[in-house]
């Protein structure tokens, strides 16, 4: 019996799970606007501790959202998690943002493609075959009405980007799952305990987030 902590913060949604042998069986989450990792993650750990009705140190392992994604969102997700990890002498997972998103589409066909927003038409993104194998690495990209024109299967898209790709991917094979927005610790479950039945681990010394892109912070404004 292993019990797992699953931590999501990559995006607007600061999400929180524990599994018991791949299976969720208590969840918190808030998708918030402003942002409010800082001050939910602790307590959403506490909060889903109680809702198992275990211990923190019943886990066998921590699980966190490896990016890519908002800059401060995972920092904040990875930090708890190593504080936890070094706390209870327990080995860290670290999960793929994407595939994490791209797991909750739920298809039996074509492609998924999870796409978080990167501001102005550039995405965070790669391409899934219905059984979640990568059929193309995780990449940023300019998204414009060429887009993905070389796929004729199916296509499902799932992240935050719906409102400003849908009026440039069009093609009728393209399919946009709009109820599918921000990853979920939930979907994290099954992937997390996959990794740790193999010993897919890292080292939580060192191990750091995959921002894919450098973190630009703005000159100050000239007064």
């Amino acid at each position: 019996m292993s019990f797992i902590l699953n931590i999501e913060t990559a995006t607007k949604n600061c999400s929180v799970s524990v599994a018991k042998d791949g299976k969720t069986i208590a969840c918190n989450e808030l998708a918030d606007e402003g942002y409010s990792h800082a001050e939910k993650l602790h307590v959403f750990i506490e909060e889903v501790i109680a809702k198992a009705g275990i211990s923190v140190q019943d886990l066998a392992a921590i699980a966190v959202s490896q990016g890519p994604g908002s800059y401060t969102g995972l920092r904040i997700g990875v930090s708890a998690a190593k504080g936890l990890c070094y706390a209870l002498n327990i080995p860290l997972i670290a999960v793929d943002t994407l595939q994490t998103l791209a797991s909750q589409a739920e298809v039996i066909d074509g492609k998924i493609i999870p796409m978080l927003d990167a501001r102005r038409m550039e995405v965070y993104s790669a391409i899934f075959n219905s059984d979640l194998t990568i059929d193309r690495a995780i990449k940023a990209e300019i998204i414009d009405e060429n887009s993905f024109q070389e796929y004729h299967d199916k296509i499902y898209f799932v992240g935050d980007c719906a409102d400003k790709c849908k009026a440039v991917l069009t093609k009728q094979n393209f399919v946009f799952l709009e109820d599918v927005k921000y990853p979920s610790a939930n979907a994290m479950s099954k992937i997390s305990y996959d990794k740790y039945q193999i010993s897919d681990t890292v080292d939580v010394a060192y191990f750091e987030p995959y921002y894919l892109k450098d973190f630009m912070i703005a000159p100050p404004k000239k007064q």
